[in-house]
């Protein structure tokens, strides 16, 4: 029997900026699957720092990744926030994206989770970017409230790590050196929500 395969898509978040490859969320992910007796393939990433909904789009074209995968992940749309795309423009670019994780995942919505995007506001850089921080978290909300709601409608896992990430964001421990990106930390407190769905959707697979 195979190993599954687990495809993650996102951006800094996901490629983990700041901190050591073993440490991302994802790579965290699948060991802790693997230590509960689950083969798994390491975890094929494409990411990038800085990237939004639609060079996200342009580098799985160029990645050009072949499913089927057994598992598949999303967390994309800070970028788009940051570079001041409304919510209207994203709930389509967003969709877009999912239907194209859900194909990867043998078109099962089933294999398919998404996690929430962090609140930038909360971080040292955020606090300094000369941004109104109550706008970001507000802009964002928004974001997050239309993902989780196109995920709803298409039978998609929604892993919401804004709580913890606005609660502990801005704490030293929790950043990278940058005080923007998460810190190996928060990673792992991603980790803890998102491993128990990525454990459901395996074992129902």
């Amino acid at each position: 029997m195979r190993p599954a395969r687990y495809l993650a898509l996102g951006d800094s978040y996901t490629i983990g900026e700041g901190i050591a490859p073993e440490d991302r969320w994802p790579v965290r992910v699948a060991d802790a699957l693997r230590a509960t007796g689950i083969a798994l393939d390491e975890p094929e990433i494409i990411a990038t720092t800085g990237w939004t909904t639609d060079e996200l789009d342009a580098g799985i074209d160029a990645a050009a990744p072949q499913g089927p995968f057994d598992l598949v992940s999303l967390l994309i749309g800070v970028n788009d926030q940051y570079r001041g795309r409304d919510v209207a423009s994203y709930r389509p670019a967003f969709s877009a994206l999912l239907e194209r994780a859900i194909g990867f995942a043998g078109d099962d919505p089933a294999r398919v989770f998404v996690l929430a995007i962090p609140d930038w506001g909360v971080t040292p850089f955020g606090a300094h970017s000369g941004r109104d921080v109550d706008a970001i978290a507000r802009e964002l909300d928004a974001y997050n409230a239309a993902a989780q709601a196109i995920c709803a409608a298409r039978g998609v896992a929604f892993v919401d790590i804004a709580p913890v990430s606005r609660a502990r964001g801005g704490e030293v421990e929790m950043l990278a050196d940058d005080g923007l990106h998460p810190s190996a930390a928060l990673h792992a407190e991603w980790t803890r929500l998102a491993l128990p769905v990525a454990r459901g959707l395996l074992s129902r697979a």
